[in-house]
């Protein structure tokens, strides 16, 4: 079997050679992953299914048709992104070739997690294989082992569930990455909070929070993790939240096909040790079985900020909602806590939803909904402060694995100008000098 520094050895050697940078190589392999998706659709979800009890809409919503979304917009766009930028110049390099051209960085690790095992994996890659790299993937369990090896980019993406151990991990990553000086990109999700104020359609934004909130039974890093609004908007939610649940999933939730399930039995353990502990009220759902490692859809309310739920990622079908009394008390109450992966705010009124955006910070925002803006492979992807490092999906994660490298090119033309820089220096050479090399000096011309 391979060790992991011949694995390592092995893509060093490939990229080198060259191999995987010219357009059409790059095309050709996220042809070719296209293909490899398409043709195993059905396996894919039948594994999901057995693995999380994936509902097959959820797992092609969620794992097929993103990744495919992604490459469909990579290859349409590889070509554009690959030409050189072309920068502005002054009358000093008026004749010269100035440009940024774009270089993969080398070899990349991407690290994946469970709750989205294909799209976690492969939108990074997606992005590696477009930039040109030679990549490898890697599953939790096996971050450990390749870490002690020198590759020349590390990305860890989607390390939610529990807060503390994600951290740990990631701290992991940054030391053993150092020691190369190699560059990391970090995914690690955090509590995402909704804000609701002001005037909102209750129904509509029952049905979109339930969607998103419940989606893969909460364990997604950019679910809402809690909600933040005023004891009138709670009370005509709480009803118009348990009527939405029933029409999705029915009276009995555990019975329905479009109900996931807990990953494992210490998830499971984890998530029941956070409703035992809550001082909150539970007035939906509550009910869990171990053996199936179902939690059914469950909101809490009457809790305090420093309530057992609030003290971690909840990762999982458990919404808490804490009451404000102002729009500047919600902005506080947000503004206390790390940022997040992802912020959402519920209303119809554009001042409210502008005060917050210009008045936060979180790695993507969305109003009146959830979840939708990770899906547009246009906008980037990724956290701030401890939610993460860095960015991908689209044009951004082909930035992220490639080197901006500053290109002139010099002919032997003005070398009279040219020669205000040689000695012997004068005061009036320098006058000219700055005058040729500022900005100014090429639009006057």
């Amino acid at each position: 079997m391979e060790s992991q520094s011949q694995m390592v050895a092995r893509l060093r050697a490939a990229f080198r050679s060259g191999v995987t940078v010219p357009e059409e190589f790059r095309r050709t392999q996220l042809t070719g992953l296209m293909s490899m998706i398409k043709d195993n659709e059905d396996q894919i979800t039948d594994a999901l299914h057995r693995d999380l009890a994936k509902p097959k809409f959820e797992a092609v919503l969620s794992e097929i048709e993103i990744v495919l979304n992604e490459l469909y917009h990579s290859i349409s766009n590889l070509a554009r992104w690959m030409q050189p930028e072309y920068v502005s110049k002054s009358l000093a390099t008026k004749l010269d070739d100035c440009f940024i051209r774009r270089e993969p960085l080398g070899v990349v690790l991407i690290i994946g997690p469970w709750n989205y095992p294909l799209q976690l994996l492969i939108l990074p890659l997606i992005s590696a294989i477009a930039a040109g790299i030679c990549a490898s993937v890697a599953g939790m369990q096996s971050c450990c082992l390749i870490l002690t090896t020198a590759a020349c980019c590390y990305c860890v993406l989607s390390l939610g569930a529990e807060r503390g151990r994600s951290q740990a991990v990631a701290r992991s990553v940054v030391q053993a990455a150092s020691v190369h000086l190699t560059p990391v990109t970090l995914e690690l999700g955090g509590k995402c909070p909704c804000l609701i104020y002001g005037r909102i359609n209750i129904t509509a934004a029952a049905r979109r929070l339930v969607w998103a909130k419940y989606f893969n039974a909460g364990q997604s890093c950019v679910a809402p993790d809690y909600l933040l609004c005023t004891k009138a908007v709670r009370d005509a939610l709480v009803p118009a939240l348990r009527e939405i649940l029933e029409e999705f999933y029915g009276k009995e939730p555990k019975e329905s096909p479009d109900v996931s399930r807990i990953v494992s039995d210490r998830h499971w353990t984890r998530l029941m040790e956070l409703l035992k502990k809550t001082a909150g009220t539970v007035v939906v759902g509550g009910e869990a079985n171990r053996e199936d490692k179902y939690i059914a859809p469950t909101v809490v309310v009457d809790l305090q900020e420093d309530d057992a739920l609030m003290g971690q990622e909840i990762f999982g079908p458990i919404l808490p909602i804490l009451t404000v009394e102002t729009l500047e008390e919600g902005i506080a109450f947000i503004n206390r806590k790390e940022k997040p992966l992802a912020l959402y705010v519920f209303s119809d009124e554009s001042s409210v939803v502008k005060t917050v955006m210009e008045n936060t910070s979180s790695g993507g925002f969305c109003s009146n909904d959830a979840i939708i803006h990770m899906t547009l492979p246009s906008l980037p992807f990724g956290g701030v402060g401890m939610s993460g490092w860095g960015s991908y999906h689209g044009r951004w994660g082909f930035e992220e694995f490639s080197h901006r490298r500053a290109c002139m090119l010099r002919g032997w033309a003005l070398e009279r100008l040219n020669g205000l820089r040689y000695p012997p220096y004068s005061s009036e050479k320098l006058k000219w000098l700055r005058w040729t090399t500022s900005p100014h000096s090429c639009s006057i011309m």
